[in-house]
């Protein structure tokens, strides 16, 4: 029998995936005593649990770079704190260039990485085909590598989070939809849910692609759209380097990394429509043909093993929504990363902790507050695939 719900709690978390349960860690080992966290389906079952795992900090902005790097660090000790492995393969990223408008634009990118201090270059074709001998050198005008990125395990990050949270007194619970939430003025007095109400006084909204429609509920707009992204997994390729980085084509958004003997295979479908799709569908694979043609031929005689569909929440600049309402008091947001969300779990769970906790974030992430799309202060953000 499932364990009742509290009468009454500090802050209520919504969504239990990475953003979810980092954000629940952070509060519970900040002191923070009285953590809810509620998640309609199971801990990482949304956007997290599909994710590729891959974890970087080459980006085109700084604030980005900054929560990237963060995050990096973050991973690199979870073993430590919270304490689980994660199967964390720090193998690169490798993004193919082809043409010299991308090769400019990664350089940019590049002096800002190494100014906050990660060791990302560039490199010609001949390097980039030594790294990653499947792909075609056909066509490449250069690449960029960062060898301190690579890959996890998402579904071993929320249960590494989900575990320490609770060992710090935080409740998680699943199986639990939020239905409403009670507001007087500018204040949060309760939510209520699928399972019974709750007095609060705070509410952060870590729903990802469903983060529009809690915003909804105390009329606050998340600009969050669902675009559906999928991966195929492939059976064994011989002679895959071990270090194999996670290598990007940029133009075409075709990636892969190890999985295995195989390859986890990915990339955006330029014909899909947003919405909650959540089926497998073929529809993609003759684009995903012609881009391994042209930038891993080798690939297109490998047969598949499997594969899933999850969802991107997507923002109009590609950036993430991080901040307070507003319109309401203590209605806090992380969502909105358009395919980067796992990635900055870490370093976004600190991020809100400071901020519920009235204290500086390491970093300022005033240019995350959804108020930038009312007053035209948005930027985009270049290095998403």
């Amino acid at each position: 029998m499932a364990a009742p719900l509290p009468e009454a709690a500090d802050v209520v978390i919504v969504g239990g995936g990475v953003m979810g349960t980092s954000i629940a860690f952070h509060l519970a080992e900040a002191g923070v005593e009285r953590v809810l966290l509620l998640e309609r389906d199971e801990l990482g079952a949304g956007s997290t649990s599909k994710a590729a795992g891959g974890v970087r900090a080459n980006f085109s902005d700084e604030l980005n770079i900054a929560l990237g790097a963060r995050s990096l660090e973050a991973f690199a000790r979870f073993g430590v704190r919270p304490g689980q492995e994660i199967d964390l393969h720090r193998v690169g990223y490798l993004f193919l260039l082809d043409s010299a408008d991308q090769v400019e634009a990664f350089h940019e990118s590049t002096r800002l990485q190494n100014a906050a201090g990660q060791p990302t270059r560039m490199l010609d074709v001949a390097e980039a085909v030594a790294l990653a001998p499947i792909i075609s050198p056909d066509g490449l005008a250069g690449a960029c590598f960062s060898p301190s990125d690579g890959h996890c395990t998402p579904e071993s990050v929320v249960l590494g989070y989900a575990t320490a949270a609770r060992r710090l007194g935080a409740q998680l619970v699943t199986g639990c939809e939020l239905t409403e939430i009670d507001v007087e003025g500018n204040q949060i007095r309760a939510v209520r849910t699928s399972r019974g109400p709750v007095r609060t006084s705070t509410v952060i909204c870590a729903a990802g692609a469903w983060s529009r429609s809690v915003g909804d509920l105390v009329g606050v707009d998340l600009p969050v759209t669902p675009l559906r992204r999928q991966i195929v997994v492939t059976e064994p390729v011989a002679g895959l380097p071990s270090g194999l980085p996670m290598t990007i084509d940029f133009s075409s958004t075709f990636y892969f990394h190890r999985e295995g003997p195989g390859l986890l295979v990915g990339m955006s479908d330029p014909e899909e429509q947003p919405g909650f799709h959540l089926d497998r569908t073929d529809t993609w694979l003759p684009h995903l043909t012609e881009a391994m043609e042209r930038r891993a031929p080798a690939l297109l005689d490998v047969g598949l093993t499997g594969g899933w569909a999850g969802l991107y929440e997507d923002t109009p600049d590609h950036n993430a929504l991080i901040g307070e309402a507003d319109e309401l008091s203590r209605f806090l947001y992380a969502t909105g990363f358009s395919g980067h969300g796992f990635l900055q779990g870490p370093a976004v769970g600190e991020v809100v902790r400071d901020l519920y906790l009235d204290r500086e974030p390491f970093v300022d992430i005033t240019p995350l507050h959804a108020r930038r799309f009312t007053t035209n202060s948005h930027r985009i953000e270049q290095n998403v695939v």
